[in-house]
C-alpha cells in the first residue's frame, strides 16, 4: 500500500500561507513506521481537483487530502470528489447531527441562532454534504466532520483540526500496518566524486541487494562547505550494514574522499 498527500489552497500556491501539513503528516507517519509515496499541491480549481482525484481514485493509493471541504465559494473538494466518482452529494445523517450539535453549542455561547432552518445554519449544513456512500471522519476540535470514501480521507485545511483527524485515521484504520515494514537508513558525505561516477555503483547495490534503495543528495558547497554528495542506503535493516559498507568502499575505490575513512 502506498500513501499520498494532497494539499489544497490558493493561499499555499500564492505564498500567502506556508504549508505545514507535509512535515506534520510525515512526522505522524514516520512515528508509525509508515511513509509517504507522493505529495501534490493544488489550488482552488475544481476542474483540476476533479482530474487529480480521478487519477488518485484509480491508483488504489491511500490518500489524505487537506483543505477545501468548507461551504464557501472557494471550497471545491467535496464537489470535486463526488464528480470524480460520478456520485451525487447528499447530507450525511451523522454529519447533520454533529453540525446541529455544534450549532447548539455556539447558540448557547451567543454565537449562532439555535434555529437550524435559519439561513446561516442551512449554510452550515452544507459542510455535511458528502459523496453518497461516504463515511465521516470525527473532528475532535469542533465536531464538524471530514469524510472518507474509496481509500481517500478528506479533512479541513486548518492544522488544529486536520492533524488529529489524520492521526485518528492512521491509528484506527491502519493500526495493523504500523511498523510492519522495518526500515533503516545510513549515509555519509563524500568529496571529489561526481554523481555520474557513483551511479553505476548505486545501481549495482540495488540490483544485488533486493530491499535496498540508494540515494544521492548533492551539495554545491553552500555556507562555506566544500562541494560534496551525501550518499546513502535505506531499506531492509538485515541488509543495511552490507549495503552501507559496499557503498562506502565503492565510493573510496572511485576516488572519493570520506572524512575519517
Amino acid at each position: 500500500m502506498e500513501f499520498g498527500l494532497i494539499i489544497i489552497g490558493d493561499e499555499i500556491l500564492s505564498g500567502k500561507r506556508q504549508d505545514k501539513h507535509f512535515p506534520k503528516v510525515l512526522e505522524l507517519m514516520s512515528a508509525r513506521g509508515l511513509q509517504l509515496a507522493w505529495v501534490r499541491y493544488l489550488g482552488d480549481d475544481r476542474a483540476r481537483l476533479v482530474e487529480t482525484l480521478k487519477q488518485t481514485f484509480a491508483s488504489g493509493d491511500t490518500v489524505f487530502s487537506c483543505g477545501g471541504i468548507g461551504a464557501t465559494p472557494d471550497d471545491h473538494t467535496r464537489q470535486a470528489a463526488a464528480q470524480a466518482l460520478g456520485l451525487d452529494l447528499a447530507l450525511h445523517p451523522e454529519a447533520q447531527r454533529l453540525i446541529a450539535l455544534r450549532t447548539a453549542e455556539m447558540a448557547g455561547e451567543g454565537k449562532a441562532s439555535p434555529d437550524m432552518n435559519a439561513p446561516e445554519n442551512r449554510q452550515r449544513l452544507k459542510m455535511g454534504e458528502f459523496p453518497v456512500g461516504a463515511d465521516i471522519i470525527a473532528n475532535p476540535y469542533n465536531r464538524i466532520p471530514g469524510f472518507s470514501i474509496r481509500g481517500h480521507y478528506f479533512v479541513p485545511g486548518f492544522p488544529v483540526m486536520a492533524w488529529p483527524m489524520i492521526e485518528g485515521v492512521l491509528d484506527q484504520v491502519f493500526g495493523a500496518l504500523h511498523h510492519q515494514a522495518p526500515r533503516e537508513e545510513r549515509s555519509f558525505l563524500v568529496y571529489e566524486l561526481a554523481e555520474s561516477t557513483a551511479t553505476p555503483l548505486m545501481e549495482a547495490i540495488e540490483r544485488e541487494l533486493p530491499g535496498i534503495r540508494t540515494f544521492s543528495l548533492p551539495s554545491m558547497g553552500e555556507d562555506g562547505h566544500r562541494r560534496h554528495i551525501e550518499l546513502g542506503v535505506k531499506g531492509d535493516p538485515a541488509r543495511i550494514e552490507d549495503a552501507f559498507n559496499r557503498l562506502k568502499a565503492g565510493a573510496l575505490s572511485l576516488g572519493g574522499q570520506i572524512q575519517g575513512a
